[in-house]
């Protein structure tokens, strides 16, 4: 089985290539940018970024806040990166009936607030149960 998945695999990555082929042509310099830009902005800016914002998370905040305020770092770096190419470049592509005509900043506001509040909550839910709870002996 494993070899029919990795022959699968390995044709996929053929099929992906071809259909690579023509942008790599046309425009090398902008596949180059794409395919070693990522690698890099993400080793050199967001790894370093989030390793320092977890050591300050735990060094700064109270044990109950830690979870709540990381999760909420880590949904809101995902809807920031999701709402990125609606932002940025709003009919930049093809229109997809009923998504193009949004007001994508408020929804992205709406959702942040959101996840916000959730944190909020959360971290008082659980800044109580621990002050409710027994002192260990």
């Amino acid at each position: 089985m494993r070899w029919v998945i990795g022959a699968l695999g390995i044709g996929l990555l053929g099929w992906g290539a071809v259909l690579l082929l023509p942008v790599a042509l046309d425009n090398p310099f902008s596949l180059g940018g794409w395919l070693v830009g990522g690698p890099v902005l993400h080793d050199a800016v967001l790894a370093p970024a989030v390793g320092v914002g977890g050591v300050l998370i735990a060094r700064v905040l109270p044990k109950p806040w830690r979870a709540p305020v990381g999760a909420g770092l880590v949904v809101s770096g995902i809807l920031v990166v999701l709402a990125v190419p609606y932002l940025w470049r709003a009919y930049s592509g093809p229109v997809t009936p009923g998504l193009h005509d949004r007001p994508y900043l408020a929804g992205l506001l709406i959702a942040l607030a959101v996840v916000w509040a959730v944190v909020v909550v959360s971290g008082l839910v659980a800044g109580r149960r621990r002050g409710n709870t027994p002192a260990a002996s």
